[in-house]
């Protein structure tokens, strides 16, 4: 009797697994599929809406992707059909490290062969740029990861209130390193994207016009134009001649005296930061970054202001800094998309 239950039971299993395999192959067509990653050709970081405006309306990006813990007022990702992609992080270095880390480890875009533009307004120390000009950086310096003391409270004998990490005077080289106090973006990129870029119309306006008067110096009262000069990042928005010359003294300084100061922003070190860990990860080519500042105001008083003054007045600099921010990184994204078989394998030598 027990032999005939187990042949029994033996049948009945024999019939039943070819109705189950059929069962899985139903689930399995009917399955939601997985689609593969995105893969950028390039990817625009703005920091604020009135910095992706020019990229909405210059680029059709009519394709929109949510990525979770991005930051709520820029919730998607804005691409469209040539490969190009526009990324608004939000202000400030927590926004804008949180908003790079939450789109490098989505995996919801491939990024390993994205060309990576971070486009954003900046002051500006009058003798290197003028209202409206362009910036592509070399270096990116944090201004402020750095010991400091009120100016009133700061012993008579020193110039400057900025003392490193683990330092004790100013001057000292820091002794405490975060990993994050310069960065150094890739020399072929960065030549390459002026040479494309350097001759590219600017705007200007009646009003930035009329407020270079302030300043003395042919830069500052000249049109805008492209350069390559060196950037510094701080939370803290400073203004003003004294801070911009310890601002300049550090950068020296944190650089060993290779970067030369000359916009300020309050993003790039950490941007950089969350792109430099995604490159440790093997998810983004950290060669494939390019910097550059649109000078939306001075960053210092002019003749005949106070630094509360400079920092209060309408300069004008803002509406031009968004365009002419746009229209440089626009040229060399088109020369990425155009040429993209070139540019995929690595920046082109010629």
């Amino acid at each position: 009797m027990r032999t005939c239950l187990v042949l029994f039971c033996l049948v009945i299993a024999c019939f039943s697994l070819p109705a189950q395999a059929k069962t899985r192959l139903e689930a399995a067509k009917t399955a939601p599929q997985i689609a593969p990653p995105i893969a950028p050709k390039v990817l625009i970081i703005t920091m604020f809406p009135p910095e992706t405006t020019p990229w909405l309306e210059g680029e059709h990006l009519t394709t929109n992707i949510q990525v979770a813990g991005m930051d709520m007022d820029a919730p998607d990702v804005r691409c469209n059909a040539q490969g190009l992609c526009v990324i608004t992080t939000g202000i400030g270095f927590a926004n804008a490290a949180s908003t790079l880390s939450a789109l490098i480890y989505s995996r919801t875009f491939d990024l390993r062969r994205t060309y990576f533009i971070i486009d954003g307004i900046a002051g500006v120390d009058p003798e290197d740029g003028t209202l409206g000009s362009v910036h592509w950086a070399r270096y990116a310096v944090d201004a402020t990861l750095r010991h400091d003391i009120d100016p009133r409270q700061m012993p008579a004998d020193w110039t400057t209130s900025f003392v490193a990490l683990g330092a004790v005077t100013p001057g000292q080289k820091p002794s405490h390193l975060a990993g994050t106090e310069i960065y150094q973006l890739n020399e072929t990129l960065l030549q390459k994207a002026y040479g494309l870029s350097r001759d590219t119309p600017l705007v200007d306006s009646p009003r930035a016009q009329a407020y270079r008067q302030h300043y003395e110096g042919a830069v500052a009262n000249g049109s805008p134009a492209v350069s390559i000069c060196d950037t510094a990042s701080a939370d803290l928005y400073w203004h003003g001649s004294i801070m911009a010359e310890q601002v300049e003294a550090w950068s020296a300084l944190v650089s060993d005296g290779k970067a030369h100061y000359c916009t300020s922003q309050m993003e790039d070190n950490a941007t950089l930061t969350a792109l430099k860990r995604g490159a440790d990860a093997g998810l983004v080519d950290f060669n494939r970054v390019a910097l550059l500042r649109a000078a939306s105001n001075f960053d210092r008083e002019g003749q005949g202001q106070t630094a509360a003054d400079s920092l209060a007045a309408d300069s004008g600099g803002f509406a031009i800094a968004l365009t002419n921010g746009y229209r440089v990184g626009a040229v060399v994204a088109h020369a990425i998309l155009n040429e993209w078989p070139a540019w995929s394998k690595g920046v082109p030598a010629n």
